[in-house]
C-alpha cells in the first residue's frame, strides 16, 4: 500500500493540515489572520463542507460536514469527503489530520475515505508515473484512531482490488491460492491448497464439472485462523467463488462485457481480503475461508447443457445453463463446510446479473437460512460501514422453480427471480445457520465510485472484518 497511516504528538507551522471540524467548533491552534478568519466563517455560512486555505509554506483545509441526523449516513459523508480532499491535494505527500470534535468514529470514516481513494491498479503499464505515495498523521489525542488496524485495512482492501482488477492471462486458480498462501504467510493465517488430485479424490463433482473445459487445473483453498483466545469454538465459514474467467462455457456470453469477466472471482477475493485484515489485526474469533477457484471455459470436453453432475454431498444436479457454474463451485465448498460443525457460514460470490439489475451497484443482495439474528446484525454493520445489504425473499413458493425431472435439482430456476433462485439452490447444500450474499452489483464499477474507485471496489472487506469483530 503506497498510504502509510500513523499518529503525531505535535504540529508544525510548517506541516499541511486537514482540521476535521463544525460550526461550533473554535480553531485555535493554528495561526490565522483576520482575513483568514473571516473566509473561514464567511464559507461556513455558505454551508462549505469543505474550506481551503494556501499559506506560503502550507496548505490548511477545514472540513465541516454538513449536518446529517443518520449517524451512518454521516460516516459515509466523513469518508466522501476525505476522498475529496485527497483529489484537491495532489502536490502533497504528506498531512496531519486534527479531528476537533475528538470523536474517534468520526477520524476513522475522514481517514477511511482518504487512504482508500490512494488506490491506482497500473501494474501492466510500461509507461506509467510512479505510484503517489503519501503519509498521513493523525494527531494523537485522547481520542486517536487505532493507526495499525485502519492500516492493516487498508492493505487488506489494496489486496482484494488487485486480485480482483488482476485479468486473467496473470492470476490462474493456482495463481490466486498462492496468492492467498503469501498473504497468509505475512498476515498469519494457515492455508491449505487441495491440488486437482485431492479435488477428484474428495468427488468434488461441482467444481470439477466447471473445470472440465480449462486446461488449467482447479484448487481449493482452505483459509484458517484459530487464535489461541478465540472467543467462538465453532468456526465462521466464509466460502468465496473463486471462477477467474467465466466464458460461460458451451453456454458462451456474448463478447460485449466479457472482457471484465476476470471480476467473477470477486468473492474469493473478498474473503482472502477480509481473513488478511482479521489476522493482521489480531481478532480473538476462529474464521475459516474456503475458496473453490477455476475458470469457465468452452472446449471438446467441457460441461454441457443437459449433463447430471454428482456434487460433493452426493446429490445430483440438472445442468441447463453453463453459465450458472458460481453455484456448481460454491455448492461443493458449502457442502464441505459441515465437517467443521460451523456456528455460521456466510458466501459471497458475483454470482448473477439478477443481482445487479435489481439494486445496481450500491449494495449487496442478500438471502439467509437459520440465520435471522445473525442476518440482523450483518444489516446494521452494513449500515454502519455503507456496504449495505437488501435482503429478498427466500419463500417457500420459489423451491418448486429449482426442481429437476431427471436429477434432484436444476442449476437455473428460469427466467425470473434470478437472484432467489439461485440463493434457493446454494441453500440446499447448507444444513447450518447461512448468509448469501451476491456482490455481482458492486463488486466491480466502471466509474469512479467515490473513495472505491474505479474498477474493482472489495465492497465486502470491511462489512466482515466489523462483523467478525463484533461477533
Amino acid at each position: 500500500m503506497n498510504t502509510i497511516i500513523k499518529n503525531k504528538n505535535t504540529i508544525s507551522k510548517k506541516d499541511s493540515i486537514i482540521i476535521l471540524s463544525n460550526k461550533k467548533t473554535k480553531i485555535s491552534n493554528i495561526e490565522l489572520s483576520k482575513d483568514e478568519k473571516k473566509f473561514i466563517l464567511e464559507q461556513q455560512k455558505n454551508n462549505q463542507e469543505i474550506i481551503t486555505l494556501n499559506q506560503y509554506s502550507r496548505k490548511i483545509i477545514i472540513v465541516n460536514p454538513k449536518e446529517i441526523t443518520n449517524p451512518n449516513l454521516y460516516l459515509e459523508n466523513l469518508r466522501c469527503l476525505g476522498d475529496k480532499v485527497f483529489g484537491s491535494i495532489e502536490s502533497l505527500n504528506e498531512v496531519i489530520i486534527d479531528n476537533l470534535e475528538r470523536k474517534q468514529i468520526n477520524t476513522y470514516a475522514f481517514v477511511e475515505g482518504f487512504a482508500l481513494s490512494n488506490y491506482a491498479f497500473d501494474n501492466h503499464k510500461t509507461k506509467t508515473n510512479k505510484k503517489r505515495k503519501i503519509t498521513i498523521n493523525i494527531f494523537k489525542n485522547e481520542n486517536s484512531c487505532d493507526t495499525n488496524e485502519i492500516n492493516n485495512i487498508c492493505e487488506s482492501i489494496t489486496l482484494t482490488k488487485d486480485l480482483v482488477n488482476t485479468p486473467f492471462s496473470h492470476l490462474k486458480a493456482t495463481d490466486l491460492a498462492k496468492l492467498a498462501k503469501e498473504a497468509g504467510n505475512k498476515s498469519g493465517f494457515k492455508t491449505t491448497i487441495f491440488n486437482k488430485k485431492k479435488i477428484q479424490s474428495l468427488k468434488m463433482g461441482g467444481l470439477l464439472a466447471v473445470n472440465q473445459g480449462s486446461i488449467d487445473e482447479p484448487t481449493f483453498s482452505i483459509l484458517e485462523w484459530k487464535p489461541k483466545n478465540a472467543t467462538n469454538k465453532k468456526p465462521i465459514i466464509l466460502v468465496g467463488k473463486g471462477i477467474v474467467y467465466d466464458t460461460g462455457g458451451l453456454s458462451l456470453k456474448p463478447t460485449k462485457g466479457m472482457d471484465i469477466m476476470k471480476v467473477d472471482m470477486a468473492g474469493a477475493g473478498t474473503v482472502i481480503g477480509a481473513m488478511n485484515a482479521i489476522s493482521s489485526n489480531k481478532l480473538n474469533k476462529y474464521v475459516i475461508a474456503l475458496v473453490p477457484a477455476t475458470d469457465n471455459r468452452p472446449s471438446g470436453n467441457a460441461y454441457a447443457p443437459g449433463d447430471v453432475v454428482t456434487m460433493f454431498n452426493k446429490s445430483t444436479v440438472e445442468v441447463l445453463n453453463t453459465d450458472a457454474e458460481g453455484r456448481m463451485i460454491l455448492a461443493d465448498a458449502l457442502s464441505y463446510s459441515e465437517k467443521y460443525n460451523p456456528e455460521l457460514v456466510i458466501d459471497l460470490a458475483t454470482l448473477t446479473g439478477a443481482a445487479a439489475r435489481a439494486i445496481g451497484h450500491f449494495g449487496i443482495v442478500s438471502m439467509h437460512k437459520n440465520a435471522l439474528s445473525y442476518h440482523n446484525n450483518l444489516k446494521e454493520i452494513g449500515h454502519l460501514t455503507h456496504e449495505r445489504l437488501a435482503e429478498m425473499p427466500f419463500w417457500e413458493d420459489y423451491d418448486d422453480l429449482i426442481k429437476s425431472d431427471i436429477a434432484d435439482i436444476k442449476n437455473i430456476g428460469g427466467d425470473f427471480a434470478g437472484a432467489i433462485t439461485a440463493g434457493k439452490f446454494l441453500s440446499t447444500f447448507t444444513n447450518y445457520p447461512w448468509i448469501h450474499l451476491d456482490i455481482a452489483g458492486p463488486a466491480y464499477v466502471t466509474s469512479k465510485y467515490g473513495y472505491r474507485g474505479k474498477g474493482a471496489t472489495a465492497m465486502g472487506v470491511r462489512l466482515l472484518y466489523n462483523y467478525i469483530k463484533e461477533f
